[in-house]
C-alpha cells in the first residue's frame, strides 16, 4: 500500500529554505534615505568641495548646519529623514573655511536610531569620517 503526501521532515525543510530566502531579501534591502554612513560621506564630500572652493577663489566659505540639514553658500541640503546632527565646535553652527583652507576646527556627529556617524574637520582643513 502506497502513501502519498509529504513528511514532517520535508515540509520543515522547505520552511527553513523559505525563512532563509526572507531573512536574505530583508538585510538587501536598502535603509530609507540611505545609509548613515552615506549621509556621513555625502556631507564631507560637500565640505570638502566648500573648502576648495575657499582656495581657488581666495575667500572664506560657510557651512552651516542646522537640525533640518545643512547649507552650503546658496545650496541646502536636507538631513534624510530620521537623521539627527550635533555640532561641536565651528563658530555659532557654522563651519568657516579660509581663504587658505584652514578652518575651525569642528566634529558633526550624526545619528539615526542606535547608529552614530562622526564627520570631524580639522584646523587643516581635513575631513575625516569617523565610524
Amino acid at each position: 500500500m502506497k502513501k502519498e503526501g509529504f513528511t514532517l521532515v520535508e515540509l520543515m525543510v522547505v520552511i527553513v529554505i523559505i525563512g532563509l530566502a526572507a531573512a536574505v531579501v530583508m538585510l538587501s534591502i536598502p535603509e530609507r534615505g540611505g545609509s548613515l554612513v552615506t549621509e556621513a560621506e555625502r556631507f564631507a564630500a560637500r565640505t570638502k568641495a566648500a573648502r576648495d572652493g575657499a582656495i581657488l577663489d581666495s575667500r572664506a566659505a560657510w557651512v552651516a548646519v542646522g537640525p533640518g540639514g545643512y547649507d552650503i553658500g546658496a545650496a541646502h541640503y536636507d538631513w534624510a529623514e530620521g537623521t539627527r546632527s550635533e555640532l561641536s565646535g565651528g563658530r555659532d553652527g557654522r563651519i568657516r573655511f579660509g581663504a587658505t583652507g584652514l578652518a575651525d576646527p569642528a566634529r558633526l556627529v550624526l545619528r539615526r536610531g542606535e547608529r552614530r556617524v562622526a564627520v570631524a574637520i580639522g584646523e587643516d582643513g581635513n575631513v575625516h569620517i569617523r565610524r
